[in-house]
């Protein structure tokens, strides 16, 4: 991998992981677009995504870096308070961490006992993809239709968390997004937008942070690429994806994701009609 590559690569990482377009079949678009995804080896490719999305962790940490110093405050605090009193803040920044701990466990257990398919050649199929892509276009749509919308970081109860969770596991499906699933998933368990997409950046650390660094071992070893060239593609990861956070953020409070349904729709047909035609491959 060249060094611009990894720059292109890096900065589509960015901006497509947290606005709900699919950060993974961008990427794999793009891999297959510059010749660097091997069809007989295609575990070598799943861990630079992997890796790469250790920029996009720095960029969450980065813009919500008070929530989380308040979120693991009040954790520690509440529960290691052994019935003292520890303040209304704490114990709601302790349900918070609860929520995201909830949330988490249903991709981890799926991510672990399918690891071998997420790694195969299923998860860079271009047909694949394509459909997913506007499959959960259509799913983001009836969220919008038929979510409330009422309730807000504060409010957000454990079966909203659970739904949510539920949801990111469908991130695993190539092209599903998964910021677009856990919005979805917010949208339909009554969540405001904005509230939506803030406990979907939230809920992204520990499943972001577990993939990249499980895979970066493997991405020293395998990847034919140097460590510096893999830094700065997890810099341009890191500063894309904070600009997109605060796009995404502000974008939601007056208006509704529609936007991206469109253009999910829009790049699924094109990319099938690509494979129709034969001028690409699915593999």
């Amino acid at each position: 991998m060249e060094f611009w590559q990894a720059l292109v690569l890096g900065l589509v990482q960015g901006l497509t992981e947290f606005i709900p377009i699919s950060s993974t079949g961008h990427l794999t678009i793009v891999g297959r677009w510059m010749g660097l995804i091997d069809p007989a080896d295609p575990e070598k490719w799943t861990a630079f995504p992997a890796v790469v999305q250790l920029g996009t962790l720095l960029a969450v940490l980065w813009y919500f870096l008070s929530d989380i110093v308040k979120i693991t405050r009040g954790f520690i605090i509440a529960n290691l308070s052994f019935g003292k009193m520890v303040g209304k803040d704490n114990t709601a920044h302790s349900k918070m961490g609860w929520l995201i701990i909830l949330g988490t466990l249903p991709i981890a257990i799926v991510g672990l006992v399918f690891k071998n398919i997420i790694e195969g050649d299923f998860t860079k199929n271009l047909l694949v993809i394509s459909c997913s892509i506007i499959g959960f276009a259509i799913v983001l749509f009836a969220a919008e239709k038929i979510g409330s919308r009422k309730r807000d970081m504060d409010n957000i109860r454990w079966q909203d968390a659970a739904i949510v969770g539920i949801s990111q596991v469908f991130s695993l499906v190539p092209g599903a997004s998964r910021s677009g699933t856990t919005i979805s998933g917010g949208l339909i368990a009554g969540l405001k937008r904005e509230t939506a997409a803030r406990f979907s950046f939230l809920l992204s650390i520990p499943a972001v942070a577990a993939s990249g660094l499980l895979e970066l071992p493997k991405a020293m070893h395998s990847l034919d690429t140097p460590l510096w060239i893999l830094a700065s593609a997890i810099a341009v990861a890191a500063v894309s994806g904070y600009m997109s956070i605060a796009f995404l953020l502000k974008f939601l409070q007056k208006n509704s994701s529609l936007p991206f349904v469109y253009y999910r729709i829009g790049l699924g047909v094109v990319l099938l009609a690509l494979l129709i035609s034969g001028k690409v491959s699915t593999n």
